[in-house]
């Protein structure tokens, strides 16, 4: 992005491609974080610290392990949130991951069918910290579609700023 100064740690901005249409969102935010990736992808793909630096999650747990045991291609994890002030309890399935780089995740689950995915890349001095969420809005979400990309944008700028501050 241009005009972005590339000091390690500063934030990086939403991608310009958020967008929400009839079908869905799509929002992306990336950080800089001042952390080697092995270090932050084993804190943020560990479920049991989904509440200490996801916004509005207030509990997460594995409900269903993977087929070798554990977290995993397979596994299930149920999060409790609140997003417009309504509770919201999802069960997000994990679709793919490469330790210590991709956390691809798929709503199996919930009010609206999501898809969650991280992405930690070494960059100098530190990570590239990538989180990107595409869903459906769905019949009751629909009406909340115009701030629902905006609400999205600025809580995953959040989790970004909150994930730097657990590991610095």
């Amino acid at each position: 992005m241009s005009g972005c100064n590339s000091v390690v740690g500063r934030w990086l901005g939403v991608v310009p491609r958020a967008s929400v249409s009839a079908m869905g969102l799509d929002v992306t935010a990336r950080r800089v974080l001042p952390v080697a990736p092995d270090r932050v992808a084993a804190y943020a793909m560990d479920w049991r610290h989904d509440h200490e630096w996801t916004q509005g999650i207030t509990s997460a747990e594995l409900t269903r392990e993977a087929a070798t045991g554990g977290f995993g291609v397979g596994a299930q994890v149920t999060r409790t949130a609140f997003f417009l002030r309504k509770r919201i309890d999802y069960v997000l399935e994990v679709v793919e991951l490469e330790r210590p780089r991709l956390l691809d995740m798929r709503s199996v689950a919930g009010p609206m069918p999501m898809h969650v995915t991280y992405r930690f890349d070494e960059v100098a001095g530190g990570t590239l910290a990538t989180i990107r969420v595409r869903g459906d809005a769905g019949t009751y979400y629909r009406l909340a579609a115009p701030v629902m990309a905006p609400l999205v944008r600025r809580n995953l700028v959040k989790d970004l700023r909150d994930l730097e501050r657990r590991l610095s």
